[in-house]
């Protein structure tokens, strides 16, 4: 028997590692793009990669430590009988025999469906339907996948079991092997005449609307569980679920974070000095905010209750309102005069530079900006 340990230049009782860093260096050397198309190397080259073919798994290396060589035919027993047969046997592959056949009918797969909405429908809940298409029971058999009028037909080769037997000799003396029925794959029946219509699946394709309640509150990546709507399983099995993936649309005006709302308002500088009241358009329509006489630039109005609803329990989050303080330019000869006025009013003609601390919101506008926000 061909001895991989001594293709790979390794121990036997290397370790996965040490028997990967092995390979990866024989497997560069003797490579064809490296070695160029001698045929020694091209042999070795298939040797080391066979090698760590059997000796990189575990169950092979296993057999192959038994005495068995995986990769030559038939697992390296003779009488048809290799190393897979060894595990079979004696890992469960004969069980099956105990548990009956397989039954035909089989819960069919979940799907994802992605949900697009805007914030005003995260914020508020929406109803929607949503089309998915699915496999839906076989309207013709009922899931039978017979023919009208006809019925399932028990196996004669394994008579109704699903499996069959045989017995194999081996190093071990004779062992008994269980395997699927290949007449039935297992089943225990044949369908003599499988329902045209769904060709014997028992399940045809079809186009269905659902209607979901999206609750307040979602956001992108929110999954939405639609239990036993998805498609129907082989023969009529249980049906999967759906999975309904919310994205939610980037709003023109307002920034989500968690639960609450961000926007930024532009005042003009007369406005933040002297005060004022705006009318400003929110998701709940027309609301005031009431800017005080000397409102300063970045300084934040919130508005109680005007953002995004909660998605696991009652009340919304708030609307934070960043004011922005436009300086008014170009002037006029009069405005600059006005503007000059009120400066040597204030003592401010020439103001004095000290500089202070930079604010965390500095950074933030500074970060926002680089990356393009």
């Amino acid at each position: 028997m061909t001895d991989y340990y001594e293709i790979l230049g390794v121990p036997r009782d290397a370790s996965p590692e040490a028997i990967k860093k092995a390979y990866r260096k024989l497997a560069r050397e003797h490579h064809p793009d490296v070695a160029g198309t001698d045929a020694a190397s091209e042999d070795r080259f298939k040797d080391v990669s066979r090698a760590y073919d059997v000796l990189g798994n575990p169950e092979k290396r296993r057999a192959y430590d038994m005495g068995a060589d995986p990769a030559s035919p038939g697992g390296g027993m003779g009488g048809g009988f290799g190393f897979q047969d060894i595990f079979e046997t004696f890992f469960g592959a004969g069980a099956q025999a105990q548990r009956g056949p397989i039954p035909r009918a089989r819960r069919g797969q979940d799907a994802l469906v992605r949900l697009d909405i805007d914030l005003a429908e995260a914020t508020f809940g929406v109803h929607r339907d949503v089309q998915v298409d699915t496999a839906v029971v076989c309207p013709t058999c009922q899931g039978t996948c017979c023919r009208p009028g006809t019925v399932p037909r028990t196996c004669e080769v394994c008579a109704g079991r699903g499996s069959v037997q045989r017995v194999a000799r081996s190093f071990l003396g004779q062992v008994m092997t269980t395997q699927p029925c290949a007449a039935c794959h297992g089943f225990g029946t044949v369908i003599p005449e499988p329902c045209t219509e769904c060709a014997g699946e028992g399940r045809v394709r079809s186009r269905r609307t659902l209607s979901v309640d999206v609750p307040a509150g979602v956001d992108t990546g929110t999954r939405i569980k639609l239990t036993a709507q998805g498609e129907v399983g082989p023969a009529g099995g249980p049906a999967g679920d759906v999975y309904l993936e919310i994205r939610e649309r980037k709003h023109e005006v307002f920034v989500r974070q968690g639960d609450d709302l961000h926007a930024t308002l532009p005042v003009p500088m007369t406005a933040a000095a002297l005060g004022t009241v705006l009318t400003l358009d929110t998701l709940d329509g027309p609301r005031e905010v009431d800017l005080r006489p000397g409102t300063q630039p970045a300084q934040v109005v919130t508005l109680k209750g005007l953002g995004v609803g909660h998605l696991h329990h009652g009340g919304r989050g708030d609307l934070h309102v960043h004011v922005e303080v436009q300086v008014p330019t170009p002037l006029d000869e009069e405005q600059s005069e006005l503007l000059r006025r009120l400066a040597t009013l204030r003592g401010e003609e020439r103001p004095e530079a000290r500089l202070q601390a930079a604010s965390a919101g500095v950074f933030s506008k500074l970060r926002d900006k680089l990356s393009g926000r």
